[in-house]
């Protein structure tokens, strides 16, 4: 191997492992600015769960209205933005499995969608119906 195969196998493949690193354990959700790690509820979240895995934490869900979230025929279905940052609104269907079923400490209902600009959907990775007052 010459030089020039080696210098770029000392800086490729450092580069190639973070890349694959990141793709393979993906970052966590967190609370960047701490302003919600001295709430009571705060250790709740994050280890609230639904089937498809941990919703992160309070600072990545996102307070819904009782007017954008409704139940129907045993199914939810909530209002969101269509795009990060829209103010076009759409219908999304929450999946079963991404349904908390354990009570609702926070009162709110709260979802936390996922969106992915690929292939232009939002999934729903958790939902916590709240208590529709």
């Amino acid at each position: 191997m010459g030089r020039r195969g080696m210098a770029w196998s000392k800086r490729g493949i450092p580069l190639i492992s973070s890349i694959v690193a990141l793709t393979i354990f993906p970052a966590q959700g967190r609370d960047l600015d701490g302003r919600f790690r001295s709430s009571p509820l705060h250790e709740w979240f994050e280890q609230l769960a639904s089937h498809k895995g941990l919703c992160c934490s309070y600072a990545d869900g996102h307070a819904v209205e009782d007017v954008d979230w409704e139940a129907k025929d045993g199914h939810y279905r909530v209002r969101l933005p269509k795009d990060v940052g829209s103010k076009d609104m759409i219908w999304v269907d929450v999946p079963d499995d991404a349904v908390i079923t354990e009570p609702n400490r926070a009162g709110r209902t709260m979802v936390w969608p996922i969106y992915n600009d690929f292939y232009r959907d939002i999934s729903i990775r958790c939902f916590m119906p709240g208590s529709m007052t």
